[in-house]
């Protein structure tokens, strides 16, 4: 009995994760038709402004952060480069290595959007307090920790 009850806990969870992602996906598809960008490029920025801190963000930096092919930032960064929305710059150290940064532009505009996001985000964590967001943040790293280390085992196991 128990562990059916896990079981449905687990299924619960699971549908609820691809409910948020599905709805997060329709937000981040709305911020960035306000800046006339695609979502992914929307992630993009927002991987950059998390992770830069003044020098620039390497692609597989920023690949890493959304789980994405370094192929792929390369592409939608040339075209956010384009719409001056960043500035990619070779790496002091490694000229192999392209670092991106923020134009002013983006971050105007991303400045722009940010009361109408922080209204959003009390929207969705009404009912949370930081105590618990800390709480659910810890849980939710273990588990993605976990879910990785599931999907290794069972590619070594389809293999």
């Amino acid at each position: 009995m128990i562990e059916k009850k896990l079981d449905r806990a687990i299924t619960d969870f699971i549908w609820n994760v691809v409910e948020i992602h599905s709805q997060l996906e329709d937000i981040h598809t709305c911020w960035a038709g306000l800046l006339g960008i695609t979502e992914p490029q929307w992630l993009i920025l927002m991987a950059i402004t998390e992770l830069d801190d003044g020098r620039g963000v390497a692609g597989i930096d920023i690949a890493n952060k959304l789980r994405v092919h370094p192929a792929f930032v390369t592409n939608q960064t040339k075209s956010l480069e384009k719409g001056g929305f960043l500035s990619r710059r070779p790496a002091p150290d490694d000229a192999r290595f392209v670092l991106m940064s923020l134009t002013e532009k983006a971050t105007t505009e991303i400045e722009k959007l940010s009361k109408r996001k922080l209204v959003l985000n009390s929207t969705i964590f009404n009912e949370l307090d930081e105590k618990t967001l800390a709480e659910l943040n810890a849980a939710l790293a273990t588990i993605g920790r976990n879910a990785r280390l599931a999907a290794r085992l069972l590619a070594i196991d389809v293999s």
